[in-house]
């Protein structure tokens, strides 16, 4: 099957060899690049003893760079170099053999197989690249998740939601500039000015609360002298759940709480955020939470653009509904992972979490049936291994379970050991990314050069 030919495009495209087999694949989150760059390198380069290239790959992402989602708790925190830990989708494609293209979908025409990309301007509104059609023989969708503000007022106006590393760079600005704005003025502060409202206790809002504790301490030491951050700067972490991390066993929670309670983290448990203002977040019962600065971390659905996908069957969070091969249910041609797709294995009552871990083993499968999807054999369905669940709690501690091999029972941990197990974890994706002498050199260089700056973000 070759590349499908275009005739309504509004721009040219360099298209891949028409005699090569073309898988596009649409986000370039954890699980996305991941199958691109696995891709590229297994089917999208010639090999030396003379094999030629199985398939043309082509990754389609509206950034320019990547991030672990994982880690946007720490940007908007300020405790992680963002440029240390970009990759630039480009030069990933051109080490990794899979093609780059700039771009957000927009639309879908299934029955000429191809995927349409929205026009894309820069900061000064000049256009970058127009509205055009890339097509496909095989599509594989990643985009991820976006925040769902299920519709409460204010949220769009006066919070910040950590979707994207942009919006978690903006609330760090936010948080450093009240800093600086509270050491200068001349009256006393508001009990608004320095107050932090995370709504939402799951992983990314109780990771954030422990995170901003540390680094908003150590922005205050340096110069700050008119704020006193133990009377000044207070954070609230806010759930509508009888618990915090209400989606991991209980005992992670009452662990995890136990921990944010001796930081000063006030914890508001059974409170449904019913507005949120400039001056702060009411909740149902009728308490109102003085704050200017507040993130909304609560609850996940899919982007808006799957909805209207050309008839692509959807859950009631806006996911498309797969198979267990993880194939679209209204097309062969079409897979989704990660984030973006609702995924129920038989004989379960709930879909398989959207977890990191979740899009890194699903990654690694499609790369292994897609390529044998090439050469004409059935797909086999994926099967999701639970391995457990980590929350870093910035310097202060690590909590978590692991799956225990021997007793197939989840053992609780904390400490040091938890901590190098998550860590770990994001070494198994840059390990993906880039091979393992690339991201030993870079480790070590991250551990010299955190040694002679200061280790939050102070601009």
């Amino acid at each position: 099957m070759g590349v499908q030919d275009i005739t309504e495009a509004q721009e040219p495209l360099v298209l891949p060899k028409p005699d090569l087999h073309h898988i596009v694949v649409v986000g370039g989150g954890a699980g996305g690049l991941e199958l691109a760059t696995r891709l590229g390198n297994k089917l999208g380069r010639d090999r030396w003893w003379g094999r030629k290239a199985k398939a043309a790959i082509t990754l389609v992402d509206r950034s320019r760079t990547h991030i672990w989602k994982p880690l946007l708790h720490e940007i908007a925190a300020g405790s992680m170099d963002v440029d240390r830990h970009e990759v630039e989708y480009m030069a990933q494609g051109h080490w990794n053999h899979f093609r780059y293209r700039y771009g957000e979908v927009i639309g879908l025409d299934r029955a000429n197989k191809r995927v349409q990309l929205g026009r894309t301007v820069d900061e000064d509104g000049r256009e970058i690249t127009p509205e055009r059609w890339v097509p496909y023989d095989t599509l594989v969708i990643a985009i991820g998740s976006v925040s769902n503000d299920f519709g409460v007022p204010g949220v769009a106006q006066n919070a910040i939601m950590l979707d994207t590393p942009e919006q978690a760079e903006r609330f760090n600005r936010r948080l450093l500039n009240a800093c600086v704005r509270a050491n200068t003025q001349p009256g006393p502060l508001r009990p608004e000015q320095l107050h932090v409202a995370i709504i939402g206790a799951g992983a990314t809002g109780t990771e954030l609360s422990a995170e901003l504790h540390g680094t908003a301490r150590g922005v205050v030491a340096f110069g700050l002298d008119n704020i006193d951050p133990e009377k000044d700067i207070k954070i609230t972490l806010i759930e509508a759940a009888d618990r915090i991390l209400s989606a991991l066993p209980v005992r992670i929670s009452n662990a995890t709480a136990e921990i944010l309670t001796g930081l000063d983290v006030d914890i508001r448990t059974n409170a449904r955020v019913t507005e949120v203002t400039d001056k702060g977040v009411k909740i149902a019962n009728g308490d109102f939470i003085p704050s200017e600065l507040v993130v909304w971390a609560a609850g996940v659905k899919g982007p808006d653009v799957l909805r209207n996908l050309d008839g692509l069957e959807v859950s009631r969070s806006g996911q498309l509904v797969i198979t267990p091969t993880l194939e679209t249910t209204n097309d062969p041609d079409i897979f989704a992972f990660g984030d973006c797709a609702y995924l129920l294995p038989p004989g379960e009552d709930r879909p398989i979490p959207p977890r990191a871990q979740a899009a890194h083993q699903q990654a690694s499968h499609l790369r292994r049936q897609l390529q044998a999807r090439l050469g004409g054999l059935p797909l086999k369905p994926f099967v999701y291994r639970d391995f457990g669940s980590l929350v870093s709690l910035g310097d202060y501690s690590t909590v978590g379970s692991l799956m225990g091999f021997v007793t197939g029972r989840k053992m609780l941990i904390e400490g040091f050991v938890a901590k190098m197990m998550y860590r770990s974890l994001y070494k198994m994706h840059e390990m993906a990314l880039h091979g393992f002498w690339k991201v030993a050199l870079d480790t070590v260089s991250r551990l010299l050069t955190r040694r002679t700056e200061p280790h939050v973000k102070l601009h």
